[in-house]
Order: C-alpha cells, then structure tokens, then sequence
C-alpha cells in the first residue's frame, strides 16, 4: 500500500513529529468551484489550517500515486485543468493504474488520509441520500466510507441538495456518531438551519476530541461526522436555496444527468442561479470549517 502514497516534505515531517494535520480534498477544488475562485480558496484554507497551529495535507491522485500535501503549483493545475477525474472509492484503482489526475471526494480523501495516519478531515459538506432514492438507489459512497474509516470529518453538514432526513437515519443504521458543533440543529451546508434536531451537540472542541478519542479506544471503528454551522453572516436562508434545489433537481432530471455527474451540475446551477450568492457561502463555509478541524487536530 506504501508504494502507492507519496506524502510531502512537509506532511511526511509533521507525521514524525506528531505534529497536528488536517487533511483536505481536491474534488472542491477540480469539481467544486470555477477557476480562479477554487485555487485561491484552496490556498486560504490551508493558510487558515496553519494560522490555527496545524499542517494542511490536501490529498489528489498524481501519475499513478496518492499524494498526501500538494504543492502551490499542483492545486494550480488541478484548479485549471478541465478533464480531471472525480475520484470516490471505486474508482481509485482505474485512475491510479492508469495515472490519470484525480480529484479525491470525501470517500477517497478519508481512506487516502487514512493510508497516512492522518486523523482529521475537513470539507464542504457530505455526501448522502439523494433525493429520490427510493427510486434510483443513489446513496453516495461516502456514508459507507465513513462507517469503515477512523478519520474524523468536519463539515457544515448534509449538501443540502441531498435528503437530510434519509441521511442523517442511514448514519444512525451505520452507527456514525453525528455532532453538531455550538447548536441544537443539525445544519444544512448553506444554512444553519436544516428542520432537523442533531444526534448530539456539543459545544467545546475539547469534548469532541475526548468523544472521538473514546470511541476508537472502545474498538468502534469509522468516523465521528462533526457538523460546523455555516456563520450566520454568510448564511443563504434555508427556504430560499431550497426554491433554487427544487429548480436544480428539475433540471437535472429534463437533461439526464446521472451518478456523479450530479452532485458538481446541482452546485453549478444553484450558484449561477444565486448570482454567486451559493458560492461565497460555499466558500466562507470551508474556511470555517478549516478553523475547527485545526483545532480538533490540535486538541486530539
């Protein structure tokens, strides 16, 4: 497995020196955002994971191997490039064995950390039950990830494009932890706000980690899912972005927009059709949630 990882300098240091670091993932940056937007907010990211005293490792595939801390230059090219592959657990094998770019979701940047001992995560928001899936069965592999890997993610909850309800009672089936970070509500990645109550709420960083910490002692393996509210400043209210969902969805289904196409058409849309409004909010989301995860690692 070792001669499939190549770790930074840097992330290869911190590991030896047990120092904390805070894996980060490269789809937002490949699938997630337009250029130049995608490449600045990865680079303020990782400044604000060092601003609160750990290291960032953002994670992508490169010829053929998992690389654990990428370089200004490579975030570049990921933010540039237009034919990078959008990379979950299925699809490592195909990518790596045919050294094409790819760009690591949730699932793959956890099982990647994971690779590297790595122990906390940060993103955007999950993955989870799509709308729907009664029907077409589209349950994102993330969930199924985060039942297996000792990662803890920290994110400003469930996309709200998916079925939070669905989601939240599928972790519960999984037996993922699932925290919400200062309030009672679980939030809704855009909103604070989501009409669902939150398994647990805890209000210290200090009770997370002991949570955390707890729970892989017992020999429960998977993550604890740790939901960070977006600031209410930069919140888009929940009624109105789901006007702009509902619009999304339809649209996706009159053009046949299938599997992991989905979920980057859905963000697109929505931002076009919020006049950017969706994505500030996106990106003052990760920013926040980069703050927690630094000091997560640090107190773990």
């Amino acid at each position: 497995m070792q001669s499939y990882l190549k770790i930074s300098d840097e992330v290869q240091e911190a590991i030896k020196q047990h120092k904390p670091i805070v894996a980060l993932e490269s789809t937002i940056i490949s699938h997630g955002m337009p250029y130049p937007k995608n490449v600045a907010t990865a680079l303020a990211v990782e400044q604000i994971v060092r601003d609160n005293g750990a290291i960032p490792a953002t994670i992508a595939i490169i010829n053929g191997k998992c690389c654990v801390g990428l370089s200004k230059e490579e975030i570049e090219v990921f933010g540039k490039e237009k034919n990078v592959w959008k990379v979950s657990l299925r699809d490592m094998p195909y990518v790596i064995s045919k050294k094409i770019f790819g760009a690591t979701t949730v699932a793959a940047t956890m099982r990647i950390a994971a690779m590297a001992g790595i122990k906390v995560f940060v993103t955007g928001g999950i993955g989870g039950v799509h709308r729907g899936a009664e029907k077409t069965m589209d349950i994102s592999a993330d969930l199924t990830e985060l039942s297996q890997t000792n990662v803890a993610v920290i994110c400003a909850g469930v996309k709200s494009i998916l079925d939070i309800g669905l989601t939240l009672e599928y972790l519960e089936t999984l037996g993922i932890p699932v925290v919400t970070y200062g309030q009672d509500e679980f939030p809704s990645f855009y909103s604070r706000q989501s009409g669902y109550t939150s398994p647990i709420r805890l209000d210290e960083i200090t009770e997370i980690a002991d949570l955390i910490k707890t729970k892989w002692s017992l020999g429960l393996n998977g993550s604890v899912l740790i939901a960070n509210p977006i600031e209410q400043k930069d919140e888009v209210p929940l009624n109105t972005m789901e006007q702009y969902i509902v619009q999304a969805i339809q649209q996706a289904d009159a053009q046949g927009v299938k599997g992991k196409n989905v979920t980057p058409f859905l963000l697109q849309y929505i931002a076009e059709h919020t006049q950017g409004e969706s994505l500030d909010a996106n990106i003052a989301l990760i920013k926040n949630n980069a703050q927690v995860g630094a000091k997560l690692a640090k107190s773990l």
